[in-house]
């Protein structure tokens, strides 16, 4: 209830007492203290004696300095072999056609016709490694390597490091829970 009451005197006649503040004359505000500012000199003249130091320092040509960096000799080589640049260059020129590929209107991504030597697509993978899985015998990563042109070592890793559709089936921690039994 009092607030009720203590709202009513706040906002009694609150607009005529806007309008008036509003229309008070607003105070000056105090002077600002006044500032001096650094006179511009000419170049010539703006250096004093502890920069005209400093400065011929900086311009000075220290000999037994020049002698040390005269000694320096730095021999640099290359540590990656030549036949690493080869594999890079000839990875971008020379293409090979695709041997197998996804609709791309399902996943939305432009129809590809050929592949850089070394590289495979997802859909190439994908059928790589469910040809090795369902017949290991005849897919090697040595026939792997061969048909999609890649290095031996890259085929085997893919092989062992690349596992799509592996389906763990974690056992119940009581026999009561009912468990997907694998086919």
């Amino acid at each position: 209830m009092g607030a009720r009451v203590g709202r009513m005197f706040r906002n009694f006649n609150l607009e005529n007492r806007v309008h008036r503040e509003i229309a008070k004359e607003k105070p000056r505000l105090a002077p600002r203290h006044a500032v001096t500012e650094p006179q511009q000199q000419p170049p010539a003249a703006a250096a004093t004696s502890g920069e005209a130091a400093v400065e011929e320092a900086v311009n000075r040509k220290d000999d037994p300095l020049l002698a040390l960096l005269r000694s320096v000799y730095v021999d640099s080589t290359d540590p990656a072999p030549a036949e690493a640049t080869k594999q890079v260059t000839s990875v971008g020129g020379e293409r090979r056609p695709l041997k197998f590929h996804l609709p791309a209107s399902v996943y939305g991504l432009a129809e590809l016709t050929d592949v850089p030597v070394g590289k495979l697509t997802i859909g190439e993978a994908l059928k790589a490694l469910s040809s090795h899985r369902r017949q290991p015998e005849t897919w090697t990563p040595e026939k792997i390597a061969l048909d999609y042109a890649l290095d031996l070592k890259e085929a085997k890793s893919i092989l062992e490091f690349f596992i799509p559709f592996q389906v763990e089936i974690i056992p119940p921690k009581d026999q009561e829970t009912k468990q997907i039994k694998a086919s």
